[in-house]
């Protein structure tokens, strides 16, 4: 079972109080098959410091997680962390074993709104998986984040793998999980989304 690992640093910044940063997150936050630090979560430490922006990660990730499993594990997380910012980063693996949408929807609805009471912020990253699923289900599955969204008020990255899905160079040999030189790509498309709520 594979701990949570906690990523804090401490920066000089214009933001005086310092923040908690929760990533609740699968294989594609939790360094799965790259070296240790390699990930896009410990990237982020590294560019919250360079914003001299005041905050901790918690990297709360881990490989093969569904929405049902962090559903599960997400109030310990809230009471333990208490943090500013939640970052919601699954349901691929839902969508890989074709499992219910709706089941998924509900799941992270509930993460949204478990975070959202505990007086934190949310960003929402949103997936895609392979049209060989069926393009109705791949459309469907696509979807949902953008509907969650809107439905909740929440920021959302629209793809995670943008700039990383159309290159399979940058993939592992699983073709599933992106090597350590797609991580800064990865960590772009988050930031832009990330950043506001972090300043305010």
């Amino acid at each position: 079972m594979a701990a949570t690992l906690t990523l804090v640093f401490f920066a000089t910044c214009a933001y005086s109080a310092s923040k908690t940063v929760l990533v609740l997150g699968d294989s594609l936050s939790a360094e799965y098959g790259i070296a240790r630090g390699a990930g896009w979560v410990t990237l982020l430490e590294q560019r919250l410091k360079t914003a001299q922006i005041n905050a901790s990660i918690v990297n709360a990730s881990i490989s093969g997680e569904t929405t049902s499993g962090g559903k599960a594990r997400l109030p310990d997380l809230l009471g333990q962390h208490r943090p500013s910012v939640v970052v919601i980063e699954l349901g691929g693996n839902d969508g890989l074993r074709g499992l219910p949408l709706a089941a998924a929807e509900a799941n992270l609805r509930a993460m949204i709104q478990e975070s959202q009471k505990a007086k934190a912020k949310v960003l929402l990253v949103g997936m895609q998986i392979p049209p060989n699923y069926g393009r109705e289900y791949a459309d469907r599955f696509s979807g949902l984040y953008e509907k969650l969204s809107k439905e909740t008020r929440v920021s959302l990255v629209p793809f995670l793998l943008e700039g990383v899905a159309s290159k399979p160079q940058l993939f592992q040999s699983d073709r599933i999980h992106p090597l350590a030189e797609a991580q800064p790509i990865m960590l772009d498309n988050i930031w832009p989304h990330l950043k506001p709520l972090l300043q305010h």
